[in-house]
């Protein structure tokens, strides 16, 4: 068997095979996960292109986040719900390096983008009156598009150097996903090249992001502080606690590989590739007016007019 996987170039998922009785509470979990995950991120696309009271930065941005989850879920989850039904772990050679573009990928534009989406904030909190100057159509294109040749750059330099490490005939990754960490471990040579290279790039996808993002809130925070009335604090706050969330969950994630264990790793991995895209709709949409208005009108059913009879 492991000759075949070899000579074929398939890799060996392992997954949580070491815990049989999670298999199928993983796979059924998993599934609604999925479903739920894939229905609300194409949801926010869908309403945010059709309604004009969407087409505003936040939203743009938004979309942008919801395609990325979108990506992640898609190059993962159906590989990792194939393996925990049937008996085969197994997974392909092409379908290791998809998987490891679209996870290095996806991680880089995530950071810049929120990144972003913590200045759009900034400036809609402490220059209101400006916002819709300062954060003009060309600006947003260009921060998205930043965002996206950043990401897709650097899995372009990290994903084939990541392959070429020789594994010696190791072909099981003790994963259920072809992860950068995962794949170095499997290695038989000297990877602290490839690693240092990995924590250089770190600093401008990782650390300048999270450090923009720490400042804007700063400066918000600040602004919040100084608001005399509770309505206005409230709204504020509103503004900006739905992506303070998602930042908090997704730099957890981002933690450095030696600090959680491989078995901590790989709840955190499907933490951060199942849960996290399942409830950034529900985070960013509950509480929000103008996405509900937009449902709403999209069933037929305008709220607006009966909420002003209730009024």
């Amino acid at each position: 068997m492991e000759r075949n996987n070899e000579s074929s170039g398939n890799f060996i998922l392992l997954g949580f095979s070491d815990q049989p009785k999670l298999g199928m509470v993983l796979f059924f979990t998993n599934m609604v996960f999925y479903f739920l995950a894939i229905t609300g991120n194409s949801s926010i696309i869908f309403l945010s292109l059709v309604d004009p009271r969407l087409h505003t930065p936040m939203y743009f941005f938004l979309c942008n986040l919801s395609l990325l989850d979108l990506c992640y879920t898609s190059s993962s989850i159906p590989q990792m719900l194939v393996n925990l039904w049937g008996p085969q772990k197994t997974i392909t050679y092409i379908g290791c390096v998809i998987q490891l573009f679209a996870f290095l990928s996806v991680g880089g534009i995530e950071c810049i983008l929120l990144s972003v989406m913590a200045y759009d904030r900034f400036v809609a909190v402490c220059k209101p009156l400006h916002y819709m100057t300062i954060m003009h159509p060309q600006l947003c294109l260009r921060l998205a598009a930043c965002a996206w040749v950043t990401g897709i750059a650097n899995s372009i330099l990290m994903s084939p150097l990541t392959m070429s490490l020789e594994r010696c005939g190791h072909h099981h990754i003790n994963h259920f996903v072809c992860e950068m960490p995962a794949i170095i471990r499997i290695s038989c040579v000297d990877t602290r090249r490839v690693e240092g290279l990995a924590f250089f790039l770190a600093i401008p996808i990782v650390l300048v992001p999270l450090t923009i993002i720490l400042v804007s809130y700063g400066y918000i925070v600040a602004t919040v502080l100084r608001i005399q009335s509770a309505a206005g604090k409230r709204k504020a706050f509103n503004t900006c606690s739905s992506h303070m969330i998602v930042v908090t969950i997704i730099y957890m994630y981002m933690q450095p590989g030696n600090v959680a264990s491989q078995d901590q790793g790989k709840f955190l991995t499907l933490f951060y590739c199942l849960v996290t895209p399942t409830l950034n709709p529900f985070i960013y949409t509950l509480r929000n007016k103008d996405v509900k208005g937009a449902m709403w009108k999209v069933l037929g059913k305008d709220h607006s007019l009966s909420d002003a009879r209730g009024h």
